[in-house]
């Protein structure tokens, strides 16, 4: 049976707050947007020491209407929907959530405000208010074609953790602890970071052998970059790109629907 719609104002609300193909809708994220980039602003500024000791209670002021601010809005957002949970679940659901707790947790925590620079993951809703559905729909091949190679990927990694071990194990035979390499974990830490081309420099044989051995790993590193990519290439040219619209469920708020869906592909609410 075909779920209820919204009452008319709940309609409305859910329009203005959750879709941006309305000029209130579009209006409304704009402002969401720019009230998130001054509030991240001002905890980045607020954590400068001359800063904070000259203007600590305006920070404060500014955090805490922010805060207000975005918990009622998440509130209308919970109002909005017909399935709450659902919501609250999703991506964007997390991430609102995560916008507001640190600043009650700091009431708690002291210095939990800052991770309030959460916020900015929210400026991903850009990409709907600009009507950038080619950049959602490329992320959305991505995400496929990541989950296609994740198998791959994992055989990949352990490959490469096996290499790192028993590379680690014959650098810490080789060289010993009087150059540095004193255990097998340093030794192993010392292969990743040659393996993977970084080079920190803390480490380094200095035997002919180990130097050989060095050598030898370096130059996988190279082909061993290269792996991952090709993996996940093979498996996006596999993947056909599929037309999305910016529209949200009014049930479920989920999106990524197809351009001419009728209906929700999650909930199966009608759109």
């Amino acid at each position: 049976m075909q779920p209820a719609a919204l009452k008319p104002w709940r309609h409305r609300l859910h329009e203005v707050i959750f879709e941006a193909d309305t000029r209130a809708g579009k209006t409304f994220d704009i402002t969401l947007i720019f009230s998130i980039l001054v509030s991240v602003f001002a905890v980045m500024l607020d954590s400068i020491p001359d800063l904070q000791d000259s203007y600590g209670r305006v920070f404060l002021s500014i955090e805490w209407f922010f805060t207000i601010l975005f918990t009622l809005e998440y509130i209308l957002r919970l109002i909005s929907v017909r399935k709450p949970l659902a919501y609250v679940t999703s991506f964007y659901g997390i991430i609102d959530l995560l916008a507001i707790l640190p600043t009650y947790f700091s009431l708690l925590l002291p210095g939990s405000q800052y991770f309030l620079v959460l916020r900015l993951m929210r400026v991903l809703r850009i990409f709907r208010v600009l009507k950038l559905v080619q950049y959602l729909n490329e992320a959305k091949m991505l995400m496929r074609a990541l989950k296609a190679s994740r198998r791959k990927i994992t055989v990949f990694l352990f490959t490469v953790l096996t290499m790192v071990v028993i590379f680690g194990s014959i650098m810490y035979v080789v060289e010993g602890e009087k150059n540095g390499f004193v255990s097998i974990p340093r030794s192993v830490y010392w292969a990743i970071v040659t393996l993977t081309t970084v080079g920190y420099g803390d480490i380094s044989p200095k035997t002919g052998l180990g130097q050989a051995i060095a050598s030898v790993i370096m130059i996988l590193g190279y082909g061993i970059i290269a792996v991952p990519t090709g993996i996940v290439t093979v498996e996006m040219s596999r993947v056909s790109a599929e037309k999305i619209s910016t529209q949200a469920c009014p049930s479920c708020s989920a999106e990524g629907h197809d351009i001419d869906a009728l209906y929700c592909k999650y909930c199966g609410h009608k759109i």
